[in-house]
């Protein structure tokens, strides 16, 4: 041990017992959040995450917990005492901060990290968590979703903290790697680009990693007896579909048509923002298909029911797809900015509907016009949605936010004319690409591109309780019978 001055040593022993009085006199740890309308307690303030490095073992067993290392690169925003991070159901072995064990406690479900002293503002961290990754929770919760031979992710819309620590709010996107190890015979499929496979035994770790930065809620990983069937999209784009091996020749129709797909919504709003795209087919039920980033998340009887005419099966298709420019590229600030998401998404899907199935839009505009005030009884207005029931997370997503939103783009259309509105739509994706951005951003955008003011116009599309009149339709008429209000 090196020799220490008098002074030193008394300046380290009266530093160490401040240190020691904060700690002592901390208040006792909350989960907190960033305050969001509807998920109040998702989110952390005081840091920007930067990347995540994900490594998972799995050991062939879909209802045995994952072994995890998380490492979360951030810098802080703020003093902090303590860093919370969003996780639950897993456990945690250990924590450091910097290279450094640090203490750690659990409150609800939040994982709140204890480091070495006080951190100050524009700090640069490392925070590497130890942990397992539990995919035997209930099947609807959320996280991870147990497929016939394997695991998928499906993490919306506050489900990404059940499979691994971090900051779970679309408002703070970042850059992903996965290192994923597999028995060999299984095939690992993530989010972005393949940067490595190496197989040590029995097993095979496969490591991707995102060209562009991601919400927690959209990320994927897809562990199975798959199939992983390659061609090329537009601008030579790598296009990419993961598939039940024993079905790919059965898949195969409606795999081929995802090039001509993604020119057709480039021809709308511009050029496809991601590195790769594909669609991933899993044999499991969820009750819903997911715009997971770069590999839509869908349920193999979607393409297997012949209850599903072939229009209806292609307008989802188009409807995952289009969430990869609204909601993926340009995420929300905000969970009540969701009809930014679904309703382009809703739109987009009726305008393929309309191109190639004859579908008219305007009968289908009509008829959530029809049921429009039904439906804000119901969940509220399309960017003031109420809360999910408690418990029934999911129940967030519910048809003023789908067709009911896609009725106020409809609207805003008809306001400012075909040339604007096409106008707008590519300026939105182009201008907020790889951010966030809400509803103000979009009135905002809207109003300059119309030349005028159109705040009093979104008020009543956007927050009334009663849909307004339709531009250039004053024979549609909305209602709201008492026998439908309370329905989801």
């Amino acid at each position: 041990m090196p020799f220490l001055s008098r002074r030193l040593r008394a300046a380290l022993l009266a530093t160490a017992s401040a240190a020691l009085v904060a700690a002592t006199t901390l208040p006792a740890p909350v989960p907190l959040g960033i305050g969001d309308p509807l998920f109040p307690h998702l989110g952390n303030p005081g840091y920007d995450v930067l990347a995540y490095d994900i490594g998972l073992t799995y050991n062939g067993h879909n209802d045995e917990p994952l072994s995890a290392v998380t490492t979360i690169d951030m810098k802080t925003t703020e003093p902090l005492e303590r860093i919370n991070l969003d996780f639950t159901r897993g456990t945690v072995r250990s924590v450091a901060v910097n290279g450094l064990r640090a203490d750690f406690e659990v409150a609800d479900e939040d994982l709140i990290v204890r480091p070495a002293g006080r951190v100050p503002a524009g700090v640069p961290l490392r925070v590497t968590v130890r942990h397992t990754s539990d995919p035997s929770g209930e099947r609807d919760s959320g996280g991870w979703v147990r497929t016939a031979d394997g695991l998928a992710m499906a993490n919306q819309a506050d489900a990404a903290h059940r499979v691994f620590p971090g900051n779970d709010h679309p408002a703070d996107k970042a850059y992903f790697t996965f290192r994923v190890t597999a028995p060999s015979e299984l095939t690992v499929v993530a989010n972005g680009l393949p940067t490595g496979r190496s197989r040590h035994g029995d097993s095979t770790t496969w490591t991707y990693r995102t060209e562009h930065p991601m919400a927690t809620e959209l990320a994927q990983v897809s562990i199975g007896r798959s199939a992983v069937v390659r061609r090329t999209g537009p601008h030579g784009l790598p296009v990419r579909d993961v598939v039940p091996a024993a079905d790919r020749d059965r898949l195969e129709p409606w795999l081929k048509k995802t090039p001509d797909q993604l020119a057709w919504m480039e021809q709308q709003v511009g050029r496809y923002p991601f590195e790769n795209y594909g669609v991933l087919i899993a044999d499991t039920e969820t009750g819903f298909e997911l715009e997971t980033q770069t590999l839509s998340l869908f349920e193999k009887r979607l393409f297997t029911d012949a209850r599903y005419p072939e229009w209806y099966v292609d307008s989802v298709l188009v409807h995952e797809l289009a969430h990869q420019w609204f909601g993926d590229s340009v995420s929300p600030r905000t969970w009540s900015d969701l009809w930014l998401n679904e309703g382009h998404a809703s739109w987009y899907e009726a305008r393929y509907a309309e191109d190639h199935a004859g579908k008219p839009l305007e009968e289908r505009m009509r008829s959530a016009y029809t049921w429009s005030d039904t439906w804000r009884a119901a969940g509220g207005p399309p960017a003031r949605p109420a809360a999910p029931a408690p418990g029934e997370k999911i129940s967030l997503f519910r048809p003023v936010v789908y067709d009911g939103s896609a009725l106020v783009l409809y609207a805003l259309r008809q306001e400012i004319g075909q040339d604007a509105f096409g106008t707008l739509e590519r300026l939105w994706v182009r201008g907020n690409r790889d951010s966030n951005a809400a509803t103000a951003d979009f009135v905002r955008l809207a109003s300059r591109v119309a030349g005028r003011d159109l705040t009093a116009f979104f008020d009543g599309w956007l927050y009334g309780a009663k849909t307004p009149p339709m531009p250039g339709h004053p024979d549609w008429h909305s209602t709201a019978p008492a026998v439908e209000r309370g329905q989801r």
